[in-house]
């Protein structure tokens, strides 16, 4: 006589999906508000309902209102309290909260959205120059410590350590005001300042004006939080002409973006200078030390997008692109 089999045997049998082990869900395939949102609220989420709150604020989230309880559901609550973040916001939240409440969801989308970046700590942002090339002498080599000698009235330099969200717009306004010692104003009057003496280092380029006036019109949107477009930044500096010995290629970006997590976005704009001769004869040399210089850049943790000198010939074209482009990047 065969034994029976055992009740959970039985049950087993009758439903064997309620035993099936359930497949691990898919990870993002791309950093965005919602995808970065979610993942910072399930690494949040593991701390027990009664402690959600209070976690919340220590990492600068605002305390609950009335009727939010995470009793009634936590990942719900810390979503609500996200919302207000910019994406860059979250990415630099989202490091801070993996130290402490690892998370391969989070850890993945932090990667997808570019974290790593450039090694090392900002020194020497000297851009925007409106006048003759300024003369820089090393005081000190060790510390990397410079000096501009002559022609210092012609370019701006940004002298404060950067923050782990990157350099904002109202970051930049603030170190603006306190520099140029403003008067009393209001931001956005301070900002109409700043915009203006950066868009006179841009002077006689069209293309360049045009680029930054549609990103600065973000700003009107989004709110100065969003990351600062540095014009004209110094990237080498050589004290030499290409005519009496100078060696460096590209001495200047066009523009930089300074993101959160030591991302850096190089944009540059191509005129017909980075490919002919004057006389408009092809120069493979200038196109070849171009890309040479592209690809430098990008192993040492830079991100460059390139935009060609016709895409601007029709601006009404050039600002629908330049618009999906800025929102895409910055995930808007």
């Amino acid at each position: 006589m065969s034994t029976p089999p055992a009740p959970l045997q039985q049950f087993q049998d009758i439903f064997p999906a309620a035993f099936q082990t359930l497949p691990a869900p898919e990870l993002p395939d791309r950093a965005n508000l919602k995808t970065v949102r979610a993942a910072i609220a399930g690494a949040l989420a593991q701390t027990p309902a009664q402690e959600v709150a209070e976690e919340c604020e220590r990492f600068g989230l605002a305390p609950p209102q009335d009727g939010e309880d995470p009793w009634k559901g936590k990942i719900r609550y810390i979503e609500k309290k996200l919302r207000e973040f910019s994406l860059q916001q979250l990415v630099a939240l989202g490091h801070r909260v993996n130290e402490e409440h690892p998370s391969t969801e989070l850890e993945h989308v932090l990667s997808l959205a570019g974290v790593g970046g450039v090694a090392g700590d900002l020194k020497n942002l000297i851009f925007a120059a409106n006048g003759p090339k300024p003369k820089i002498v090393l005081l000190d080599a060790v510390n990397n410590d410079i000096q501009i000698t002559k022609n210092a009235e012609h370019c701006l330099v940004y002298n404060r350590s950067l923050p782990a969200d990157g350099l904002s717009w109202r970051a930049l306004v603030s170190w603006w005001a306190d520099t140029e010692t403003i008067p009393a104003e209001t931001e956005r009057e301070t900002a109409g300042t700043l915009y203006r003496r950066l868009m006179a280092s841009m002077e006689g380029n069209g293309a360049e004006q045009f680029l930054f006036q549609q990103y600065c019109s973000l700003y009107g949107a989004h709110g100065f939080d969003l990351p600062a477009l540095i014009p004209q930044v110094y990237l080498h500096y050589d004290p030499y002409t290409k005519r009496h010995g100078g060696t460096l290629p590209r001495q200047r970006m066009d523009f930089l973006l300074l993101l959160p997590n030591r991302r850096r976005v190089v944009l540059e704009l191509d005129g017909v200078q980075h490919y002919a001769d004057p006389d408009g004869r092809a120069k493979p040399r200038l196109y070849a030390e171009m890309v040479a210089e592209d690809r430098r850049l990008r192993l040492t943790g830079y991100e460059v997008y390139r935009f060609g000198g016709f895409e601007f010939v029709n601006r009404d074209q050039a600002g629908t692109m330049l618009n999906g482009f800025f929102r895409e990047l910055l995930q808007l």
